[in-house]
């Protein structure tokens, strides 16, 4: 049994997970597969250039005022490069107190409310 305990933003997670001894060795294979990079190998540009990326999709939103999501997500992969990027910048909005997630019908609106 594994235990995930944390938080998603405000809200509390507690997640408990059971695996058998096949999970578990398939686990630990992937685990062993997986390359580990070092602290030391990694760079503080990639840190910094996430920084800009993340200040620049907080601007974006809070100049904005309000967008959907399928025309932020757009604009934030055009800002990130990637659609991957876009993505996990669209998940880090979603998760910001000072951001609001409303429904909007087919796709949510995302609007600042920060500063």
């Amino acid at each position: 049994m594994l235990r995930i305990r944390g938080t998603v933003g405000d809200l509390p997670v507690d997640l408990t997970l059971e695996l058998d001894d096949g999970d578990w060795a398939r686990l630990g294979a992937q685990l062993q597969a997986a390359p580990v990079k070092s602290a030391a190998a990694a760079s503080v540009a990639p840190a910094k250039h996430n920084d800009d990326q993340w200040q620049s999709a907080q601007d974006l939103l809070r100049n904005a005022g309000q967008l959907n999501g399928l025309e932020l997500l757009d604009q934030l992969e055009g800002l990130a490069g990637d659609a991957s990027a876009g993505k996990r910048l669209l998940v880090r909005l979603r998760h910001s107190a000072k951001v609001k997630v409303s429904s909007g019908g087919d796709t949510p609106l995302y609007s600042w409310i920060g500063d």
